[in-house]
């Protein structure tokens, strides 16, 4: 036996323990190069993100595992420790979140506006450009109103404007909560004849509209602002806060927002970008 042939075994073994080093390497490589983003349910039932995280990831490199909640429940989530970076649309939540120390900064994104949608017959009477007025008559005529109930921005916004029309205490009798995300609560007011608070970019991605249409738009009050924040690596050491910060700053680069801008259901633009105004 030659001394070659003698150290064959051998080489094959340092061979198959280099390959495996690569593998285990580029698997690495993979899973470093992945965030998770708690965010709300309107980007993701509105189509946006099946739009934006492709030009993301071509640009970046970087996949977007999404998780979407109602605000509340994505900026719980985060203060676990739970995802990387957090995109929703409550601006005094996301502040409270970075005054607590969970989030690194807070970056204004994009806006849309929410909407009152409601049976083509009106009921109530609401149709307008006027919330609170809109809801008074609601509430005054018990007419079948779906909250989500959730904690979300959506909802966090409609408890604001019941406030606002002093009926916090007294929204109707046809009033309910279904602890539901901004889909199914439409679903729910098509098939019952209800009115429903939405993000206009849910409601344009909506397909089960039944007898549903907008009534209520056009009010100051419904402007509705997105933002993003970091996860603050100083509560949870494990966050990616560098490939996450890659997302925010691509998000608010020139590229980011054209492509939110791009984005558009039926010729019509869904979602306004505002990072640099």
């Amino acid at each position: 036996m030659n001394a070659m042939t003698q150290f064959k075994p051998l080489v094959r073994l340092l061979q198959r323990t280099a390959l495996g080093l690569v593998f285990a390497g580029l698997s690495a490589h993979a899973m470093a190069q992945s965030i998770v983003m708690s965010s709300t349910t309107s980007t993701e039932q509105s189509g946006l993100f099946g739009h934006l995280l492709p030009a993301f990831k071509q640009a970046s490199g970087i996949d977007i595992k999404v998780v979407a909640l109602g605000t509340g429940q994505a900026l719980d989530m985060a203060r676990r420790g739970d995802a990387d970076v957090v995109f929703v649309h409550d601006q005094v939540a996301e502040e409270k979140f970075v005054a607590d120390g969970f989030g690194v900064k807070r970056f204004p994104v994009m806006y849309n506006d929410f909407v009152v949608v409601g049976p083509q017959a009106d009921p109530a009477n609401a149709k307008g450009n006027d919330i609170v007025a809109a809801l008074k008559k609601i509430a005054a005529s018990n007419a079948a109103f779906v909250s989500r109930g959730d904690k979300s921005g959506t909802h966090a916004a409609e408890l604001r404007f019941w406030t606002q029309a002093a009926l916090s205490a007294q929204k109707g009798s046809g009033y309910k909560e279904c602890g539901c995300g901004m889909g199914p609560a439409l679903n729910i007011g098509a098939s019952t004849g209800a009115y429903v608070l939405t993000d206009r970019g849910t409601w344009l991605n909506f397909k089960n509209r039944a007898d549903l249409k907008v009534l209520v738009e056009g009010d100051a009050k419904l402007f509705n602002q997105y933002g993003v924040m970091v996860v603050n690596p100083a509560k949870h050491a494990h966050v990616k806060q560098a490939d996450a910060q890659k997302f925010v700053d691509w998000i608010v680069s020139a590229n980011g927002q054209a492509s939110i801008a791009a984005y558009k259901i039926g010729g019509e633009s869904v979602f306004f970008p505002n990072a640099n105004k």
